[in-house]
């Protein structure tokens, strides 16, 4: 089996995995809950999966960040990375409800139409109480949060504290989370949600398009509506949602320990902090495990990142949105398990070439004559020119 040399693909060897963990996880409770259940009880395979991709972002989007070193181009690269799919996804899903093939949440024709498209186009519908077109979209509402932050730190200068900021999210989300066990951003609150969506697209186009003072101000404004909308409005509570940004940064500790950037004992007690304060911020006894074993999967995998791995293993990395977003619908349409799990992996390869990648391609067309404009972040101690050696494209 031939390996891969790509020095990234320890992070592809993650993203496969927890993609099929999450895939694996809802046909177990589809096709064989009795069996599922008594897996659930010990490990909850689904969300050891999304807190491998929550490491996994946290490690490489502020290095895409810094490799561009313009928040225009990063937005854009954002947009065109994510969107094609998401919109082919989000109409393939209520063509399916319209044929009667898949079950939209029941409160969705309950809400304005426009706020649902809002919501859901924006990915912020799990933290405005807006119901997502398809379930598995909420963990895209936390990692619109993070790359809020993540761009309000970097336009200020600040992005070299992200163990920190890991920490004082972690510790932080004890309290609140006994405070504030349920969103205060609730359903049918639609003027509100409406506008902070509206809030967050008028930020991000801001900092993306303005210069200056301007710029800077409309990224952290961008950065607290991120936090708050995770601590008001998170749907599994703030201890949980504050826990997942956490985990995020402190997946970019790690990446600025390797940079250099901080010591390395500075990033392992962000990271066993993070941990240790998230793990019983779920009454669930899958959660716990869940957690510990994401943190030393990606650890152990980030041991091994010079190493070669199997070429098939860092494809299922390359469709891994695809296989995430993708399967609840296949699952609404396949007879049964083994259709299921035949077809999954080539309708996802099908998806990432004939629509992720034109989008990525066309995203970095659009950004590749622009010269790179400094947006006022950065510290000294971080040089885009030696990320853009060891980062590629998140």
């Amino acid at each position: 089996m031939a390996p891969t040399p790509s020095r990234l693909a320890w992070l592809d060897a993650l993203r496969g995995p927890a993609a099929l963990a999450v895939a694996l996880h809802h046909s177990g409770w589809t096709f064989v809950p009795g069996l599922w259940a008594e897996v659930d009880r010990r490990i909850d395979v689904g969300t050891w999966g999304v807190f491998v991709f929550f490491l996994v972002s946290g490690y490489i989007i502020p290095a895409s960040l810094e490799r561009r070193g313009d928040l225009r181009a990063f937005w854009i690269g954002r947009a065109f990375r994510l969107l094609p799919l998401l919109l082919a996804a989000l109409g393939l899903a209520l063509l399916l409800a319209r044929a009667g093939a898949f079950a939209l949440h029941p409160g969705t024709a309950a809400r304005p139409l426009p706020l649902v498209a809002l919501g859901n186009l924006t990915m912020l519908q799990e933290l405005l109480g807006v119901p997502a077109v398809i379930d598995v979209m909420w963990t895209l509402s936390y990692e619109m949060a993070f790359y809020l932050m993540a761009v309000g730190l970097f336009a200020t200068g600040r992005a070299h504290r992200s163990a920190a900021v890991a920490t004082v999210l972690a510790v932080t989300a004890v309290p609140l989370g006994l405070l504030l066990p349920g969103p205060l951003i609730r359903g049918r609150a639609d003027l509100a949600a409406a506008l902070l969506a509206v809030a967050v697209v008028a930020v991000v186009v801001v900092s993306a398009w303005a210069r200056g003072t301007a710029r800077t101000a409309a990224a952290v404004t961008g950065g607290v509506l991120g936090l708050v909308l995770v601590i008001l409005g998170s749907r599994i509570g703030a201890w949980q949602g504050l826990t997942i940004l956490a985990l995020m940064f402190a997946g970019t500790a790690v990446y600025r320990a390797e940079q250099g950037t901080i010591r390395w004992r500075t990033a392992v007690a962000a990271v066993l902090t993070v941990t240790a304060c998230g793990l019983l911020a779920k009454d669930d006894p899958g959660w716990a495990p869940a957690i510990v074993l994401a943190v030393g999967c990606f650890g152990g995998a980030f041991a091994l990142r010079h190493r070669r791995f199997p070429r098939p293993l860092a494809h299922l990395g390359v469709i891994s949105f695809s296989l995430y977003l993708l399967h609840p619908l296949l699952l609404r349409v396949s007879p049964n398990l083994w259709t299921f799990l035949l077809v999954l992996v080539p309708l996802c390869h099908l998806t990432h070439r004939l629509i992720e990648a034109p989008g990525r391609r066309l995203g970095k067309r659009l950004v590749r004559g622009q010269a790179p404009r400094p947006s006022g972040g950065g510290s000294a101690e971080e040089d885009p020119r030696k990320a853009s050696a060891q980062v590629k494209s998140g």
